[in-house]
């Protein structure tokens, strides 16, 4: 079982004792509304159904999804981690309302992206973001990311088709951010 550890977060794979938590926390609209690929509602079903899948893609090598720990109390705040689509990795995270703007999702990211250039051997990593979130889009550009074109995304939450942002992190450039 692979963990990562920041100043203040434990990242370690998702497992079926959070699928309280996750319900709860990406159940809030203003989280689910953020993410491609989360309905609306959210029940504790579609949670274990998510740590099912999650502990079956990372046997495969296919997904590294990490839930974010406050290293202090153990709370579970989100998830973060890397899908492998198409020979390369795509980044996503989301949080808790509650955890939202203390610079959690950075320090989650930076840790993830880390693994990813270092233990994944990835060149490059790409991620989205809903051009009414503007908050994602500052966290990839504290990361290194540049912006890499737009496209409409298919949002489940929403139902609909939403403007998204993609950006591409590069080894290089995260590794210069990350000296800086």
């Amino acid at each position: 079982m692979c963990s990562l550890e920041s100043e203040r977060l434990l990242l370690r794979p998702p497992e079926f004792r959070d699928v309280e938590s996750i319900a709860a926390w990406i159940g809030d609209w203003d989280v689910a509304k953020n993410l491609a690929n989360v309905p609306h509602p959210y029940r504790e079903s579609d949670a274990h159904e998510f740590v099912s899948r999650k502990i079956r893609q990372r046997a495969h090598g296919e997904d590294y999804c990490f839930a974010i720990l406050r290293k202090s109390d153990g709370v579970f705040m989100g998830c973060c981690g890397l899908a492998l689509e198409d020979g390369r990795f795509e980044l996503g995270y989301w949080l808790g309302k509650p955890f939202w703007g203390q610079g959690f999702a950075t320090e989650a990211a930076k840790k993830v992206l880390s693994f990813a250039f270092r233990d994944l051997k990835a060149q490059s990593v790409w991620a989205g973001w809903f051009h009414d979130n503007p908050a994602s889009g500052r966290v990839l550009e504290k990361l290194g990311g540049r912006p890499d074109g737009a496209e409409p995304k298919n949002s489940l939450a929403r139902g609909h088709k939403v403007y998204c942002h993609r950006v591409a992190l590069t080894r290089e450039q995260f590794g210069r951010k990350k000296a800086a």
